[in-house]
């Protein structure tokens, strides 16, 4: 009787479980994120209180605005196209053909989507400047340049998620093409392409995001000559205060995204129905050197790494041991215990890093209760439709901050955040700029782990609830054995991804907590080639660190089942 009666409770306990998981995650979306974008919204429709468009007309009548629509769309749309391009043939070598080091060179492609985008910006602008290795290209501050850049961050991201439903694909059905006499162009035309096209599409609208909402590249490598819908935005509010015309364009770049994200989020649910239909058995073949289309992905592959991966960051390394005076050394680097040129600087760089790694710590862990959360309900199957319904736009809106720039998310916290939350004031107790960070690492730790959790048999769960395990015990049991590797690729992901945070930070840390990219921007708009040789150098630091932390955790990648990134 006493067995049954604690069965009972258990079941009667369930359903507040499952609604403090749900409660939880929606609390911080709603205060962290849907407050700061709607007072934005509001500041740009309801300036005084009372409704007034006059400012988005202002905004919308300046040449100004349109050239930047234009640029930000002209960006996004080539560096998605270019992405993908370059994506595929890496998404085959390194899913569809196996070879010794493999391991080592996904882990290499991971590296560019977390490195933080102040460093890619300094380390293309070497590489592009008179006397830089390609700089008699003129790439200096051009459009061309940052989609350059642009592709180096987000070819991965075609990678992986192409390449995790490339890898699952039956090849019973290209064998059976090619028996018929289809040529291996025709076989990958008609039977491997259109297979791939949820994946292709989803990956696409996510790189359209990126590429379109960029802001630190974009800060870095345009100069005065090219700017966006992103740096307008930040220039508006921290050089002009005008934040009137940042929030309209706010509004505006909200609008664009939107429409991508809606593509985005039909993609991935196209890509996750296709995945329950391809075999899980299928393991990559080994890679001929007699096959042409082994080849041709090789050398193409070896190509897009050594080219547009490696040559940036050994250029970036290079370069940070040319000391001002033009010899050799390690100035650079002693420098970095120092304010710099001029007391450039409020903390030395070794503070900052310290500052940086504290504050990627507690984004880190936030993000992991938040996104677990929202990982594990969002993976239950429910009975109902209804219920289906509510789940799935859970997902959706999770995946929200994803679509919204990290410099938006910062500019609402801005002007939202200064009045204490529930008693407590984040702008003095050192979890403003944590949970920023927060709000832009969560979307990458569901889509992460979700996929685990979702290729988890419902049965296991129904066996161990039948035997008389609790939700709790059902999950300590059954769910986290399984997704621990990806929980650990997870927080791989949302440290090294809070430790390159520049958007939000740049708006919220103060000098005497600056985080390290915030350093290294201020170190490059600083007069002094001491200055710029520090920044260098810092640049090299973080580097390492999101490096290092990626590389391990690329190793706890789950083979079972690919996330999103």
């Amino acid at each position: 009787m006493d067995r049954d009666s604690a069965r009972l409770s258990r079941r009667a306990a369930a359903p507040l479980l499952w609604a403090a998981a749900v409660a939880v995650p929606l609390g911080f979306l709603a205060i962290f994120f849907a407050w700061p974008v709607a007072a934005l919204v509001v500041r740009g429709f309801m300036p005084d209180g009372v409704v007034d468009l006059t400012g988005f007309t202002e905004v919308l009548l300046r040449p100004r605005t349109w050239q930047l629509v234009g640029i930000t769309l002209t960006q996004a749309v080539l560096g998605t196209a270019f992405s993908v391009l370059l994506g595929l043939p890496l998404a085959y070598l390194l899913y569809r053909r196996s070879f010794p080091g493999r391991s080592l060179v996904r882990g290499l492609v991971t590296v560019p989507f977390v490195l933080p985008a102040v460093v890619v910006g300094v380390a293309f602008r070497t590489l592009f400047a008179p006397g830089g290795t390609l700089g008699f290209l003129g790439l200096e501050e051009s459009l061309a340049g940052i989609v350059v850049a642009l592709v180096f961050f987000n070819v991965s991201v075609v990678v992986r998620t192409v390449g995790g439903l490339w890898e699952r694909l039956d090849p019973r059905t290209e064998q059976a093409a090619a028996s018929l006499g289809a040529s291996p162009a025709r076989v990958f035309r008609t039977v491997t392409l259109p297979s791939l096209a949820p994946a292709v599409a989803s990956a696409a609208s996510v790189v359209f995001l990126f590429c379109a909402t960029a802001f630190g590249v974009v800060l870095v490598l345009g100069g005065v000559r090219y700017g966006t819908i992103e740096t307008e935005i930040w220039t508006r509010t921290t050089q002009f205060l005008d934040l009137r015309s940042a929030s309209v364009l706010s509004v505006m770049q909200l609008v664009v995204i939107s429409g991508a994200l809606a593509v985005s989020a039909r993609a991935r649910s196209r890509r996750e129905a296709a995945l329950h239909l391809v075999s899980a058995q299928g393991s990559a073949r080994r890679l001929s050197w007699r096959s042409p289309q082994d080849v041709t992905a090789a050398l193409v592959g070896a190509a897009i790494v050594v080219g547009l991966m490696v040559l940036p960051l050994a250029g970036l390394v290079a370069r940070s041991f040319r000391e001002p005076d033009g010899s050799w050394g390690l100035g650079n680097y002693v420098a970095l215990g120092t304010t710099g040129e001029r007391n450039a600087l409020v903390v030395t760089v070794w503070e900052a890093t310290a500052t940086s790694l504290r504050v990627a710590l507690t984004a880190t862990v936030i993000s992991l209760v938040v996104g677990g959360l929202v990982a594990l309900v969002v993976s239950r199957r429910p009975r109902s439709a209804g219920a289906r319904r509510a789940v799935g736009t859970l997902d959706g809106l999770f995946m929200l901050p994803l679509g919204v720039s990290a410099v938006t998310v910062g500019f609402g916290f801005l002007i939202t955040m200064d009045q204490p939350v529930f008693g407590v004031d984040l702008r003095t107790s050192g979890l403003l700029v944590p949970v920023a960070q927060a709000v832009v690492a969560v979307p990458l730790v569901v889509r992460t782990v979700l996929p685990v959790l979702r290729a988890i048999d419902p049965r296991l769960r129904e066996v161990a609830a039948v035997l008389g395990s609790g939700p709790g015990r059902v999950l300590r049991t059954v769910d986290l054995p399984i997704a621990l590797r990806s929980i650990g690729l997870a927080t791989g992901f949302a440290f090294a991804v809070s430790l390159g945070e520049f958007g939000a930070t740049s708006f919220l840390a103060r000098p005497d907590g600056a985080t390290l990219p915030v350093v290294i921007y201020r170190l490059i708009g600083r007069p002094g080639a001491e200055n710029y040789g520090m920044a260098l150098a810092a640049s090299v630091v973080l580097a390492v660190l999101t490096a290092t932390v990626m590389m391990v955790a690329e190793q706890l990648r789950d083979e079972r089942a690919g996330g999103e990134f």
